[in-house]
């Protein structure tokens, strides 16, 4: 959506500059406008939910490590130096196969908010389409890609009342 955005910033530019209203220019705020949406404080209050349940599962599995290492530490002075190094070895292995399986479940956590923005993104496009024809504007920007804008032009708080009222936090259908 930014790419979108940004090619549209480079089109105004070169058309010229143009009023806030009347077929002009309007801006959101495309961070704020997630935040600040049912949406986008459901999918991100999900997100800090799963983000922390798998921290703590992570402080578990540290603290089992952790236990595991030093019982193998101990009884290294009773074990011939092979069996160490094999117990030390499959320890290892476990450790590497644990740290595999963790870094997937945080990529997954990404994906999952990457998924969710785009989802959010293709969801408000026909309400900005409407917003943007009741402020008679014919191009929005994301607020990041003006340099400068009046006030008159952000129409992000509008944005998301009609995003609330029309997708709400996004758990119906479409």
């Amino acid at each position: 959506m930014i790419r979108v955005l940004a090619t549209l910033a480079l089109v105004a530019v070169l058309a010229g500059p143009a009023p806030a209203q009347q077929g002009g220019i309007a801006v959101v705020d495309q961070e704020r406008m997630f935040q600040e949406s049912a949406y986008g404080q459901r999918v991100l209050s999900e997100i800090d939910r799963r983000g922390a349940d798998l921290a703590k599962e992570n402080r578990r599995i540290e603290a089992e490590l952790v236990a595991e290492e030093r019982a193998l530490t101990d009884l290294r002075p009773t074990l011939a130096p092979a069996e160490f190094r094999e117990r030390a070895q499959a320890f290892d292995d476990k450790v590497s196969g644990i740290r595999a399986e963790q870094d997937a479940k945080a990529r997954a956590l990404a994906g999952f908010q990457e998924e969710a923005r785009q989802d959010f993104a293709t969801r408000v496009a026909p309400v900005l389409s409407d917003l943007l024809e009741a402020v008679d504007a014919s191009i929005l920007l994301d607020r990041r890609v003006v340099l400068s804008v009046g006030d008159e032009a952000d129409v992000t708080g509008r944005a998301i009342g009609r995003i609330d009222a029309t997708i709400g936090d996004g758990t119906e259908g479409p």
